[in-house]
């Protein structure tokens, strides 16, 4: 479980930004990378699986949000989260169903998020060949399935998860 956090800057105003499942991955690459760079802070926070196994994968999300936050260089005065749950940080906000497609600053975190998490996904397709993680991203697609009947779940799987108890 991968989550970013971002404090914009407000000179500096990001064109393009949107949810990034909406974006092609090229552009949520070139958009990190502006991100990143005109940003006045940003940070990634995450929950390991077997987290997630112990406290299920809301409180987990929840978990990789606060120390995301946490990880921030500068602290903001309000925070905007996307969904109804609010993480256990240190400062007021507010959740916003569906914020990542109105919010510049809960979009630009979807996509730090997402290409970081996908950045990870193309190392552990190396260390787990034959998985074809670079394809699937670790989506519970057909061929990430069919994948584990065949080769059987890695210590990154996450347990709790139904099609992985069967094979567990």
């Amino acid at each position: 479980m991968v989550a970013a956090a971002v404090i914009l800057n407000p000179a500096k105003p990001i064109a393009g930004l949107t949810d990034s499942k909406k974006l092609t991955e090229k552009r949520r690459e070139q958009l990190a990378e502006i991100i990143k760079r005109d940003a006045l802070a940003w940070a990634i926070g995450r929950a390991e699986p077997s987290e997630i196994d112990q406290i299920n994968i809301l409180q987990a999300s929840l978990l990789a949000m606060q120390r995301a936050f946490n990880a921030l260089a500068i602290k903001p005065d309000w925070v905007k989260v996307d969904g109804n749950k609010y993480p256990p940080i240190d400062c007021a906000g507010e959740t916003i169903i569906k914020g990542d497609l109105t919010e510049a600053e809960i979009s630009a975190a979807s996509i730090l998020a997402k290409v970081h998490r996908d950045h990870e996904m193309l190392i552990l397709d190396q260390l787990y060949p034959g998985y074809e993680i670079a394809k699937h991203k670790g989506y519970g697609t057909k061929l990430h399935l069919e994948k584990l009947q065949q080769l059987g779940i890695t210590p990154l799987h996450r347990k709790s998860f139904a099609p992985i108890k069967k094979l567990w």
